[in-house]
């Protein structure tokens, strides 16, 4: 199993980035599938999930900015985040939710203040 995150990149507060996470080896369309974050010092936190019958939920710290999408056709998921702060410095990750061990290399976001 393959998960390639890519996206990242520094802004500023209040811009945008939109990440993208192809799989190989393992079929998103009938699972759900997440974006997870970790920051310097901290554990890895959930931060989107997209249902595998539709459906999305968000930390409470995200919503209203950030919107997680797939394509299954393409066995991708995105995650477009909006007016980003400072606190979403991380790097970010896709994955299985719950997650099966396999996190791949993950995209740094860099949010300036």
């Amino acid at each position: 199993v393959q998960l390639q995150a890519c996206g990242g990149g520094l802004v500023q507060t209040g811009g945008s980035l939109r990440l993208s996470c192809a799989a190989s080896g393992t079929i998103f369309r009938d699972k759900a599938v997440g974006w997870y974050r970790q920051a310097p010092g901290n554990q890895r936190e959930l931060v989107a999930i997209t249902k595998s019958a539709g459906g999305t939920i968000y930390v409470n710290s995200v919503k209203g900015r950030f919107t997680i999408s797939r394509d299954n056709a393409k066995n991708t998921v995105y995650l477009e985040m909006n007016n980003l702060k400072p606190e979403d410095t991380a790097t970010y990750y896709c994955s299985h939710y719950p997650s099966m061990g396999y996190w791949g290399q993950g995209t740094q976001v860099t949010v300036s203040s």
